[in-house]
């Protein structure tokens, strides 16, 4: 799974017109599913984000969490994180789920969200969205299930 993790001050994801989510301060997660992904992986992708420390304490310093500032979260689905640009000018996007996988891990993304305390906006698999957010710092940072759960190299 991968998941680019931006700090804002709000943020928001439109469908159709209408507002579906909106959040003031805290994080715009927008998740990707890719086709070997996991229960597992989506459990620690969840347990990873919601416990990063980047927001600011008295010092200036990057050392709360979402929990400490009262953050919340709005999570939004993006196959295009799973986007090869490899060849020629038009992504492919065959290295992203199938739609019932996709689906699937992005509702139980939701769930444990929820389970950890954050009940999260969000958007709509599949639909077609306006995102807006006002990013704060600006911080943002890449996740990758693939990477982060990577068995440490021995020298």
């Amino acid at each position: 799974m991968r998941a680019v993790v931006t700090r804002v001050t709000s943020a928001s994801v439109t469908i159709d017109g209408q507002v579906n989510g909106k959040i003031g301060p805290g994080f715009l997660i927008l998740l990707g599913v890719g086709p070997n992904d996991t229960e597992a992986q989506c459990k620690y992708l969840v347990d990873k984000i919601l416990g990063l420390r980047v927001f600011e304490d008295e010092n200036g310093k990057m050392n709360l969490g979402l929990e400490q500032v009262g953050g919340q979260v709005l999570v939004v689905s993006q196959f295009t994180l799973y986007g090869n640009c490899r060849k020629g000018r038009r992504p492919s996007f065959n290295e992203a789920a199938p739609p019932e996988l996709g689906n699937a891990l992005y509702q139980r993304f939701l769930e444990l969200c929820r389970q950890a305390g954050y009940d999260p906006q969000h958007g709509e698999f599949g639909a077609d969205m306006q995102v807006a957010s006002v990013n704060d710092g600006p911080v943002t940072l890449i996740l990758d299930t693939e990477v982060l759960m990577e068995e440490p190299r021995r020298k």
